[in-house]
């Protein structure tokens, strides 16, 4: 059965943006969208609400602003767009004296730059340093902390250790005491200690105004502080100095990138429904999981340079949305869940189940239209291999199709610092618009909150452990004995306890069964 007379009526196109959308394939009934015209007029009017200044996250009882940064005038107040202004421009100023080198380290020029954040402070600048960067013609060269494992800090600072000296580090955390971004910043600080150097003349810090990090970053002289909005969430702050000082230190236009952002904000702004990519998305991402969540969405981009964005959606959609409360307080449990790699590699992984195995998913395909700069060698006769990737994309497509297998397409021209920007935009602002359709708030997340809380707890487990073992050392005690001497999980005393033993930090005489097995200092 022919597709075509679907894919003309529900193909939207917008050559200006280099952006095209095809929803045909979600078989979603003729009457869906008008359906649906209330509720999407009424997320509209939310979204309208928002971008003028609107409390949007009650939990902190703040803004939520990110569209202002790439649209300043639009900002709640004047006094907003005027500091968002500022800030970009002592970005640009930053990133040029740095590649001058009229910002320099002791030791001359820098080359490299050491990352230092956690989700949205590494997952957005990791994405578009991929996306965009050209390791011949970087202007620098981009290494990133984005988590607190020993293993990964060592593997990073080896691929630094004949350059430390040509190192920038660049320090992400809006209130200065998150776990992992402040063990990253010590481990590198170790680091630059043991080379002889001093780590302060090679720090930027990107922080909330007077948080610890700032007030730390004064203290010791740090090279500079940019300042991180309490109305700008980790996971959309890729266009505030989160984002935009790794890019403009990397060379990558972030003008160029903010532009294509704040075009895609005018069309996704339109309250005409066919009009708006971004409203299309979010009903088919409704019709798709029953406004529900009850099916995953698969992100598949043909196109290496694009292999983190679906990491990079895991954190913007299932932490927006993954919420167990409506706005009414009502148990609802919602959240689309993300995953993808790249395609075709993902054709030679998991696409047989998605075509053969359980139909809980809908799939969105990424299509770049340009192959690569420059032209491309024939693998076949008349044939490339940007050929065989579209065919590939195609071939996938239609195959899911046959099965009843849901799928959107995304199109884009090519990959640019334009058209990165643009996507981003696209789907804070689909983000956005679902999270209203289906009444949850997009903007905060106590889920996060709870797990940070649960893992202090946890920590204060092992000075209690050693402390019980240091006061009677010696003595071979069991985990259990040890747990209920400190009042403690003896399975979470049992984790610990496992670790601090492989590690040689206390000693371990094993036992059957295993959990007779004892501890001593």
């Amino acid at each position: 059965m022919s597709t075509w007379p679907r894919f003309k009526t529900h193909h939207y196109s917008n050559p200006s943006l280099g952006v095209s959308l095809d929803i045909s394939r979600i078989p979603f009934p003729d009457t869906f969208i008008a359906s649906m015209e209330a509720p999407m007029q009424s997320a509209f009017k939310d979204m309208a609400a928002l971008e003028k200044g609107a409390i949007a996250n009650p939990d902190e009882a703040r803004m939520v602003g990110h569209y202002w940064l790439r649209t300043p005038n639009l900002a709640a107040t004047e006094e907003l767009g005027i500091e968002i202004t500022k800030t970009l421009e002592s970005i640009i100023d930053f990133a040029a004296q740095v590649h001058s080198g009229e910002i320099a380290g002791p030791k001359g020029k820098f080359t490299e730059v050491l990352v230092i954040g956690i989700g949205g402070s590494a997952l957005g600048p990791q994405f578009v340093a991929q996306a965009l960067g050209h390791k011949r013609k970087d202007k620098m060269h981009m290494h990133f902390f984005d988590n607190t494992d020993p293993d990964g800090f060592d593997t990073v600072l080896e691929s630094l250790s004949h350059k430390l000296d040509k190192t920038l580090v660049v320090v992400i955390s809006k209130s200065g005491s998150t776990p992992e971004t402040r063990n990253g910043q010590i481990e590198a600080t170790h680091a630059f200690k043991a080379a002889g150097l001093d780590y302060s003349s090679h720090f930027v810090a990107i922080t909330g105004v007077n948080s610890k990090l700032d007030q730390l970053a004064t203290k010791e002289g740090w090279l500079a502080r940019f300042p991180m909005w309490d109305w700008v969430g980790g996971r959309t702050s890729e266009f505030s100095a989160v984002g935009l000082i790794p890019a403009a230190l990397q060379g990558i236009d972030i003008m160029s990138m903010l532009g294509g952002a704040a075009s895609m904000d005018a069309v996704t702004r339109k309250s005409i429904t066919q009009e708006n990519p971004a409203a299309l998305m979010a009903l088919m991402w409704y019709f798709a999981t029953n406004g529900k969540g009850s099916k995953d969405m698969v992100v598949l981009p043909y196109k290496d340079r694009l292999l983190l964005f679906s990491r990079y959606l895991q954190q913007l959609v299932m932490e927006s949305l993954g919420k167990e409360l409506d706005l009414e307080g009502k148990v609802v449990n919602q959240g689309i869940s993300v995953y993808g790699n790249k395609g075709s590699t993902d054709q030679h992984a998991y696409v047989q189940q998605l075509r053969e195995g359980v139909n809980n998913f809908f799939m969105t395909f990424i299509e770049v239209l340009k192959d690569r700069d420059g032209s491309s060698i024939e693998v076949e006769p008349g044939v490339t291999a940007g050929d065989f990737l579209q065919g590939f994309l195609l071939g996938t497509r239609q195959a899911l199709s046959e099965k009843n297998r849901s799928s959107i397409t995304v199109t884009l021209n090519d990959i640019s610092p334009y058209s990165i920007g643009a996507l981003i935009a696209l789907y804070e602002r689909v983000v956005g618009l679902y999270a209203s359709l289906i009444g949850v708030n997009a903007y905060h997340q106590p889920g996060v909150e709870a797990g940070k809380k649960a893992a202090t707890g946890i920590l204060a487990i092992k000075p209690q452990l050693m402390a019980a073992l240091n006061a009677n050392s010696g003595k071979p005690l069991t985990v259990e004995l040890l747990a209920q001497s400190i009042g403690a999980d003896p399975e979470i005393c049992f984790k610990i306890l496992e670790r601090l033993a492989y590690n040689k930090l206390i000693t371990k005489q094993a036992s059957s069964p295993w959990y007779n097995s004892t501890y001593t200092v």
